[in-house]
């Protein structure tokens, strides 16, 4: 799978929920473990990789987690850390956080599951359900540190195609 690159407009979508796991469910889900760990990122959400449908796939080095229609259901604290993301190689943001979440959701088994999350494993599943909700961590920021990341990415990333 290719990993989309901002500004493509599929990453603004709201993802759809996913009905049924299929065959087509399981299989988009190992592609993007794939393609997760080829790029070295520590979660993707199927809308990086051109999927409008809600799945995610995290591994922060304590395992590999693939859920199906995530919510967060409870959260509390704050915290404000440096993030990147995929879809916005080459810059990091301070990105603004919950500490502490509690995330429901379906595993590719069909059960319904259960996380309680903090530090990075609370920080990637709310980067990956933003991104299922058409958010990016562009949008936790000020209009100016906004409009200086998105400088910085454009002039980072258009070195690459000279």
């Amino acid at each position: 799978m290719e990993i989309l690159l901002y500004p493509n407009p599929v990453l603004r979508k709201k993802c759809e929920k996913v009905q049924d796991i299929d065959e087509e469910v399981l299989r988009i889900a190992r592609s993007m473990e794939e393609t997760m760990y080829r790029a070295k990122g520590v979660g993707l959400a199927a809308p990086q990789v051109g999927i409008v449908r809600q799945i995610i796939t995290i591994d922060v080095g304590d395992g590999l987690i693939t859920l199906i229609n995530p919510e967060i259901t409870l959260f509390e604290g704050d915290i404000k850390m440096d993030e990147g993301c995929l879809c916005l190689p080459k810059i990091t943001v301070v990105v603004p956080r919950h500490e502490r979440v509690q995330v429901k959701a379906i595993d590719l088994k069909g059960k319904p599951v259960t996380f309680d999350a903090e530090d990075l494993l609370s920080r990637a599943f709310q980067h990956e359900i933003d991104h299922l909700k058409g958010k990016l961590i562009l949008d936790k920021l000020s209009k100016i540190k906004r409009d200086l990341a998105i400088r910085k990415y454009k002039k980072l990333n258009a070195e690459d195609k000279d």
